[in-house]
This record gives structure tokens, C-alpha cells and sequence, in this order.
């Protein structure tokens, strides 16, 4: 599996492993079906909700 990374969108993400929805929502990002997931980094996304990028990228890379 496509190791990832921060610069990833969030739609990349879920294109690459389905279970990282069920993750980034577990994290309180509710919005991984929004349309702005679609275009929006991850960096960018844990900014807006608050969350620390490093804790979030372990979790969403250890479902490899």
C-alpha cells in the first residue's frame, strides 16, 4: 500500500485504503465525504480541526 503522506488529499486517502474514513473520523474529522475533502491536504484538514499531523499520519499509515 501507497505510504501516506501529509501533502495527500483526504479523497487520495480513502482512494487508497477505504479503512482510513473509519480512522480520520475515530481522529473527529466528520467531514471525509465532504467536497472539500476531495481537494484539501491532510496537513490542511488537521489544521482546521486542531489535530496533531504526526499523531494522525502513525495512526492512518499503521492500517498498511
Amino acid at each position: 500500500m501507497e505510504k501516506i503522506t501529509k501533502d495527500m488529499t483526504i479523497g487520495e486517502i480513502i482512494r487508497v485504503n477505504p479503512k482510513a474514513a473509519e480512522t480520520l473520523m475515530t481522529f473527529g474529522m466528520g467531514c471525509v465525504g465532504c467536497p472539500s475533502a476531495q481537494a484539501e491536504s491532510l496537513e490542511e484538514a488537521a489544521q482546521v480541526h486542531g489535530m496533531d499531523i504526526e499523531n494522525l499520519l502513525r495512526a492512518l499509515n499503521a492500517l498498511a
